[in-house]
């Protein structure tokens, strides 16, 4: 990614997610929103038009219809094509969902996996910042995303969150939304996410992870109950906003494309 000072200070961010869509114009000097956040809830069923009506009306909230805009997915991304899709309808598998947003928003639109979008965020403003070695960022919500760096560098779309925990995609077993459904005190989820972790760092032998998502504001409640991890555990620093503030990172690296860009 270049250096994110070339590039204008105030790109839009949008950040979908399988329970809401949110997005605000970010500050790239500062790392964070330059507005307070407007959000939407994810339609029922997620469909691909469904949800970019949604996207639309995020942005025109703020007026930013026609200039660049990042957008997250929650599910592999290659080349603005969705691959996945986890929590929303499958009909978004094989749309290029990069030209649809763009052609709906009417802007230049640059598509990422949503916890990619997270993980370079706080990489470069949050809890990794500075960090070499192998870094896990993993953001627990609806699912559980996942971005791997090495040295700094993304490995992207590792989709973390569809590892078999207990027989079960982890995030069947240890996302937030499963902590609430099952309505699971903070031991016993703690207990599901020490699980998860400890499978994640045997496979990847990381020297940090950091705990995303909205659950990383009340970080104090669980990660002290996780034992048995080597790698060091922090909470993510730029919290819920980091997806919105990642899309954001990427549309500038991109440029203001004339059309949507991958």
């Amino acid at each position: 990614m270049p250096p994110l000072s070339v590039v204008v200070m105030n790109v839009f961010g949008v950040d979908i997610g399988g329970s809401g869509i949110k997005g605000a114009p970010v500050d790239l000097e500062r790392g964070e929103p330059a507005e307070e956040r407007f959000k939407v809830l994810t339609p029922r069923p997620a469909t691909p038009d469904a949800v970019a009506d949604c996207v639309r009306e995020v942005v025109e909230h703020f007026g930013h219809a026609g200039k660049p805009i990042g957008v997250t997915f929650p599910g592999v991304v290659l080349g603005g094509t969705i691959r996945t899709a986890a929590n929303v309808d499958k009909g978004w598998v094989g749309q290029d969902a990069s030209r649809l947003l763009g052609e709906r928003i009417g802007s230049p639109v640059t598509l990422l996996n949503d916890a990619d979008a997270a993980g370079l965020a706080e990489m470069y403003f949050g809890a990794g910042r500075g960090r070499r070695g192998t870094v896990v960022v993993l953001t627990f919500g609806t699912g559980i995303g996942s971005a791997v760096f090495t040295d700094g560098k993304l490995v992207p779309n590792t989709e973390l969150g569809h590892l078999e925990l207990g027989g079960h995609d982890a995030e069947k077993r240890a996302s937030t939304r499963v902590k609430e459904d099952e309505d699971l005190s903070w031991q016993h989820w703690a207990r599901r996410v020490q699980r998860y972790l400890a499978h994640v760092e045997m496979l990847f032998s990381p020297e940090l992870m950091v705990i995303g998502g909205g659950v990383s504001r009340k970080a104090e409640k669980f990660l002290p109950l996780i034992k048995g991890i080597s790698a060091e555990i922090v909470p993510a620093r730029l919290q819920n906003n980091a997806g919105i503030v990642g899309a954001a990172m990427a549309a500038a690296a991109a440029g203001s494309a004339p059309g949507p860009a991958a």
